[in-house]
């Protein structure tokens, strides 16, 4: 703006020596200058499509373009969407968005939002692997198409070979596109479709720079092609990560189609891109959507992976998000809408271990994925970054913070936090330090990640950094060395809850819990990109095939492909059938019969943490009974909410509005969880006693005559449960079944919460459903 006024002076100055400008040009000319630079932002406008004046015969995109140039001739379209919204995205000034707004026919005009990223042992560990016999066979599953959301993909990995695939399915609609160093010869049946998004994100940053990333479906980062081979990556041999993790590599469908949909890109995700390749995925005819990505929580009017989700839903597509990894705070949760099944991340048994070894004796152990030249025999001297730094970053290691005279040749002892966990090492390695120990804070507890540090390094619990601290900054002559023992299987506890998982309670509809089931997160080894080394870092000159990451971006890929599996064994399911037998065969507790823990604590987690519990996919593919939900329930849901008719037609861009003779219960919703709210007095306190009623209604998909009987643990005496009725008995396949939860809620104290759950069963299948009461 300096420069604009500058500017506009040296015009002023020239124009008025000229003789050519009065006060009244003066005023006019400045105003113009201020004005024809007036900030542009990227908007996202929903039209009602039922609203189409009659002279536009249906024709969506002149109806579009005529609205856009009655506020601004020189305005032009970014994206038009037909499938998961009607309308476009556009750049537009604060004032050109707010006359839109009023425009015949539009619904709202919403601001883009910036995404993020929520960045094989797991197979065996599900259970996959000593049960193939119990599989759909392969015709069924290579007919189920898998779409990705995410940074692109790298064809090349053996993770996409098409050996043995048969024709790509009839259904499949998509395209294999071009663009720089990908063409269609880069698809095969494997990998059948590769698109790219960017217009939105040059709207907002600016061109694509093509000698850091190329402008097409490759995927620079490596997180694409991770969560495309988690979902779909077909079976490699002699798969791992320098040395560590060795063995076959696969994918949770390892027959299934891959399809990906590149939209994010260095600068990050954005909202109109996303969009636009839902959009495209649910013309290709995608079976799964499949969106490690997050931004948040909004009203899911606001939110656009929830509306667009909701359009996939009523196409029978299943989508799975991320839950995120702000975790273990409470209220941290993405993607809580219902119609999206909500992942978050558990640890499996396989570990990395790297113990210190410390000059007074004493051993501690860490994990670690560094591959490289050992540490000398000798003990070397250990110091505290807080106490070798020239900032007042403390031990975080920051950029630029070590004095490297104070570090040189020594082990360095840093803090977890601000800085990535790589970028810490490479810190280190470039003050010139022979090691670091990375340790652990309070938000991070007893969760050990690992990484392929660029030098000797481990990382190392809350207790274990506060013990080597305590030694480093007490002892006259600390000395140190760290011992690296490859790949250990078997590892117990597991799993457990990863403290970086987003938890509930859900800030949108606290009567959804969320998340609704785990995953494997943590250290999960998948496909990596050719164009970045294993930590991302750009001083990393390494190249690996495969990489160990966590988050619960690797969580979400891995329901993906579960849910593909149940899909080609169920063809006929809906994406809430498909979601229901996951979570109610999910469990909560170990074979010793103590509950899940959470890493960040140590105590056993609660539904908040996991959900309906971790994900057992032998045992969902015969569930027994389902929670199915339908399009028009999830109107009534946001009916309930009291949602206006404007906020639901853009969700649901139905032309329809609630029934105001009908009572609409958002407790109702044929969930397969129970999160039960009690409401409070003026006083902000719980009365006596509360009753609240839930129904739920149950289908039949397994044998068809059985009889089902309920039992249900309310966890507290300030919760009765009473399930009416106890005994549902089914004569045939899909019939459906309604039953009354009723729960009597004492008083306590606000913020109090009670878990319990209610199990249905026939001596062989077990329906379970976590409970989870509120004040």
């Amino acid at each position: 703006m300096n420069a604009l006024y500058n500017h506009t002076t040296t015009l002023i100055f020239f124009f008025t020596t000229m003789n050519l400008i009065t006060p009244i040009t003066f005023t006019i000319l400045l105003t113009f200058c201020y004005v024809s630079v007036a900030k542009k932002n990227t908007y996202i406008v929903h039209m009602a499509s039922h609203r189409i004046p009659a002279n536009f015969h249906n024709n969506h995109t002149h109806w579009f373009h005529s609205s856009l140039h009655s506020i601004s001739e020189s305005a032009n379209m970014i994206y038009t969407y037909h499938n998961v919204i009607h309308g476009f995205s556009t750049k537009l000034s604060a004032q050109q968005a707010k006359s839109l707004k009023n425009l015949p026919g539009v619904l709202s005009v919403l601001p883009e939002l910036r995404y993020e990223l929520h960045i094989t042992r797991t197979p065996e560990f599900l259970g996959l692997e000593q049960n193939n016999n119990l599989l759909p066979q392969s015709s069924g599953e290579g007919d189920v198409i898998i779409g990705i959301l995410d940074t692109g993909v790298w064809p090349e990995s053996k993770s996409f070979d098409d050996t043995g695939m048969g024709p790509v399915p009839h259904a499949w609609k998509g395209a294999c596109e071009t663009g720089t160093n990908f063409t269609v010869f880069n698809c095969n049946r494997k990998l059948i479709g590769a698109r790219f998004f960017a217009s939105g994100y040059e709207a907002t940053v600016g061109p694509i720079d093509e000698s850091k990333e190329n402008r097409s479906p490759r995927d620079d980062d490596g997180h694409g092609t991770h969560t495309s081979t988690t979902t779909g990556g077909s079976v490699v041999a002699g798969a791992n990560l320098l040395g560590y993790a060795p063995g076959v590599a696969r994918g949770m469908a390892p027959r299934a189609r891959v399809a990906v949909y590149k939209v994010c890109w260095m600068g990050g995700c954005f909202s109109s891109d996303i969009l636009a390749g839902m959009d495209m995925a649910v013309a290709d005819n995608v079976n799964v959507l499949s969106l490690s990505l997050g931004g948040g929580s909004a009203e899911f009017y606001r939110d656009s992976v929830a509306i667009g989700a909701f359009a996939a839903m009523e196409k029978g597509i299943f989508v799975s998000c991320s839950a995120g990894n702000a975790g273990p705070a409470s209220y941290t949760l993405s993607n809580v809408s219902p119609w999206i099944t909500t992942v978050g991340a558990g640890t499996l048994d396989r570990d990395f271990p790297a113990y210190v070894s410390l000059g007074n004796g004493k051993n501690y152990s860490g994990v670690s994925l560094y591959r490289g030249p050992a540490l000398s025999n000798t003990m070397l001297p250990i110091v505290y970054a807080g106490n070798a730094s020239s900032s007042t970053s403390g031990g975080l290691c920051m950029p630029g913070s070590l004095i490297p005279d104070m570090v040189k040749g020594k082990i360095v002892l840093c803090d977890r936090g601000i800085n990535s966990r790589v970028q810490k090492g490479s810190v280190v390695k470039e003050a010139g330090a022979s090691g670091m120990v990375l340790t652990n804070t309070a938000a991070n507890g007893e969760e050990l990640v690992a990484d392929a540090h660029l030098l000797p390094a481990t990382l190392v619990g809350l207790k274990a950094g506060d013990e080597i601290r305590k030694y480093v900054t007490s002892d006259s002559n600390p000395t140190a060395t760290i011992l690296f023992e490859g790949t250990k299987l078997g590892i117990q506890s597991s799993p457990m809850v990863a403290a970086f998982s987003s938890r509930g309670p859900n800030t949108i509809t606290p009567e959804i819990l969320k998340p609704d089931i785990l995953a494997p997160g943590v250290n999960i080894l998948a496909g990596w990109s050719g164009s970045a080394g294993p930590t991302g870092l750009s001083e990393d000159t390494r190249r690996v095939e495969f990489n160990i990451i966590s988050g619960t971006s690797m969580s979400c890929p891995h329901v993906s492909g579960l849910a593909a599996l149940l899909k080609s064994a169920h063809p006929d399911w809906s994406p809430a059938a498909v979601k229901s037998a996951l979570m109610t065969t999910a469990y909560t507790t170990y074979k010793n019969g103590k509950m899940i823990e959470d890493l960040a604590t140590g105590n056993p987690s609660t539904p908040f943490d996991h959900g309906a519990g971790h994900v057992d996919p032998v045992s969902a593919l015969e569930p027994g009974l389902v929670y199915d939900i339908t399009a028009d329930d999830y109107f009534d849901f946001l009916c309930a909410l009291n949602y206006t008719t404007t906020q639901i037609q853009l969700i649901t861009k139905r032309n329809t509005t609630c029934d105001s003779t009908k009572t609409y219960s958002v407790g109702n919703l044929n969930y397969p969880s129970f999160a039960v709210v009690v409401p409070l007095d003026s006083a902000g306190k719980s009365g006596a006693t509360t009753v609240i009623n839930h129904t739920r209604t149950l289908t039949n998909v397994g044998p068809a005559s059985s009889t089902y009987k309920v039992s249900a643990y309310s966890g507290s005496n300030s919760v009765g449960i009473t399930v009416v009725p106890e005994t549902l008995t089914f004569s045939q396949v899909n019939e459906k079944k309604v039953y009354t939860v009723v729960f009597t809620a004492g008083a306590m104290m606000v913020n109090s919460n009670v878990f319990g759950r209610i199990e249905w069963s026939d001596g062989k299948h077990v329906v379970g459903s976590p409970v989870v009461v509120s004040w």
